[in-house]
């Protein structure tokens, strides 16, 4: 890797770039900005969709985080994103599974990688020397471990990066607006009242409100409009196909869950170190890079 001045984003497992910044890494590489998209581990312990790798799963033949860096490959060149790039190299830490599973008491777990893998991210950082970090906020987003950690290293690594000769200029969390999620999904819910095209898939069900992974609209700072990446994004969901099913309508996507979840037109930041850019009349920033030269 070489200095880009880009857009640099970690994430815990592969398919969280794609589920939650898919649209904003494809806006930017339309326009011309380098993106590095860190993967901290190979997602070991997640769950298979369908039968046909369902054998791949950590308690049977334990080759899922190797199925999976194919699909992360396959999505990030549907983003146009380049090759992935994990933390400490593929396989340094492993997916820790869900809160309070058996699968965090692996010494390899990534809820133990302690300070190594904060010095793994600063080199990243002083090498890249981003413009822009991304990376989840103090709750992972939904709670998962691997999120935490994600968040808890990369605010330590920014923090270090600027003692050690380079200072991130702007640091977000990737998040979502909780009032247009519901918007959304009232929307689902209506349609499939109705019987009108878009309906619930058959099988798939709506989200109760507990389910929802948002904040509230006063949390959000900034708000990229990734209409123009949609299709690269749903390509790239696609692409996971053992964690991720869009549906025939290509407005929704669910996980193994069956829970059905908006694709949305927008994505959604906190701005939580670095100076505001301008902003809209909607009061919230369009551009991460706003400000910056």
């Amino acid at each position: 890797m070489t200095e880009t001045g880009g857009l640099l984003l970690v994430h815990a497992h592969p398919d969280d770039e794609t589920l939650t910044t898919g649209g904003t890494i494809a806006h930017y590489r339309r326009r011309g900005v380098p993106v590095t998209v860190v993967t901290c581990t190979l997602g070991e312990e997640g769950e298979v969709i369908g039968d046909r790798w369902s054998r791949l799963i950590a308690t049977e033949a334990d080759q899922l985080g190797g199925y999976r860096i194919a699909e992360l490959t396959a999505a990030l060149s549907a983003l146009d994103a380049g090759a992935p790039w994990f933390l400490g190299g593929p396989g340094r830490w492993r997916d820790s599974g869900m809160a309070g599973t058996p699968s965090a008491a692996n010494p390899r777990a990534f809820v133990h990688s302690g300070e190594a893998a904060v010095d793994a991210l600063v080199a990243v950082i002083l090498e890249l020397r981003p413009r822009v970090v991304v990376t989840y906020d103090p709750r992972g987003g939904y709670g998962h471990p691997d999120h935490i950690r994600a968040h808890e290293i990369t605010t330590a690594a920014v923090a270090a990066a600027a003692e050690r000769g380079w200072d991130v200029p702007k640091f977000y969390w990737t998040v979502t607006d909780g009032d247009l999620l519901r918007q959304h999904t009232a929307a689902l819910a209506r349609r499939t009242v109705d019987e009108l095209p878009g309906a619930l898939p058959k099988g798939w069900r709506l989200p109760v409100e507990a389910e929802l992974a948002a904040m509230s609209t006063s949390g959000v700072t900034t708000v990229v409009d990734v209409s123009d990446a949609v299709s690269a994004k749903r390509a790239a969901m696609r692409a996971h196909a053992t964690q991720v099913t869009v549906a025939p309508s290509g407005r929704e996507f669910a996980l193994s869950n069956n829970i059905a979840l908006p694709v949305l037109p927008e994505e959604h930041f906190t701005l939580v170190r670095g100076a505001r850019g301008q902003v809209g009349a909607d009061g919230f920033e369009h551009d991460l890079f706003a400000g910056l030269d």
